[in-house]
């Protein structure tokens, strides 16, 4: 054997045997990258999926540029590879434009946290309760036990209202009285009603305004605070409207209600039609 060929086969496999120690070497350094991520992103107290969606890029992201090094160490030509990667990924990424807009918001409510599983929400025309925040969608539970999968680019698409976001929510029932009812009275009444229901809070405590003169009514509004938790919130309202039906009843109180009245013709009109 020539020492040309001797030498280009001693560097061929110094190459080889450099490039394998490389991947060795690299997918060891990416799995200690990604535990190092992970770690970071649960101290800052990051969504679980979140943390493992970052750590697994961060991993993949290091092992191929690990690849494309041990390659080149190896001798292999790296150029027309990536360019054909990126054609790919680029085809791919016009075949899947929808589910990468799910995935880009799906990162961006992870990362951003507008609700928390276990929350109430409206998003995306739909309300209910969150059981499960994907990539892809978030998975909610309707009061009436309805399963519904939102796609995540339809909830950052539109406002998000968070009912439990916060500790109490301010809720609010309106009724009408019959005219020549003492309003005095009927704040009394109404405020006495409000506090008598245990979901309603002492503090800030119940408000009473009076609100409108309609056409056949005297319109209250009675302002009150439940907290978010469980079924505070629908429990309150239902005791409030009750106790003031049966508080106003107790009183006296007229409640009125929408009337039609109806004008016939009379016999004079008839004859003369």
């Amino acid at each position: 054997m020539s020492p040309e060929m001797m030498t280009m086969l001693v560097e061929g496999s110094t190459n080889a045997a450099l490039g394998i120690l490389t991947l060795v070497v690299g997918n060891w350094f990416s799995h200690w990258v990604a535990g190092m991520a992970g770690r970071f992103c649960t101290a800052r107290k990051l969504e679980v999926s979140l943390t493992q969606f970052l750590s697994q890029m961060i991993r993949y992201v290091v092992l191929a540029a690990v690849v494309i090094a041990a390659l080149q160490r190896m001798g292999i030509e790296t150029t027309s590879l990536l360019a054909l990667l990126g054609s790919a990924g680029l085809a791919v990424g016009l075949a899947l434009q929808g589910s990468l807009t799910n995935f880009a918001s799906g990162v961006m409510i992870l990362f951003f946290r507008p609700f928390k599983v276990g929350d109430v929400i409206s998003a995306g025309g739909e309300t209910g309760g969150v059981v499960e925040i994907g990539l892809f969608a978030v998975t909610m539970h309707t009061p009436d036990n309805r399963k519904i999968i939102v796609g995540n680019s339809g909830i950052m698409g539109g406002n998000i209202v968070n009912y439990t976001a916060l500790d109490n929510r301010r809720s609010t029932v309106e009724v009408g009285v019959g005219y020549g009812s003492d309003i005095g009275e009927i704040m009394t009444i109404l405020e006495g009603a409000a506090n008598r229901s245990d979901k309603v809070l002492s503090d800030p405590g119940v408000g009473v305004a009076f609100i409108d003169m309609g056409a056949s009514s005297l319109n209250f509004a009675v302002h009150f605070w439940t907290t978010t938790q469980g079924t505070d919130w629908l429990e309150g309202m239902h005791n409030v409207r009750r106790a003031i039906y049966e508080d106003l009843n107790a009183a006296g109180v007229d409640i009125p209600y929408d009337q039609i009245v109806v004008h016939g013709i009379g016999p004079e009109a008839a004859a003369a039609k």
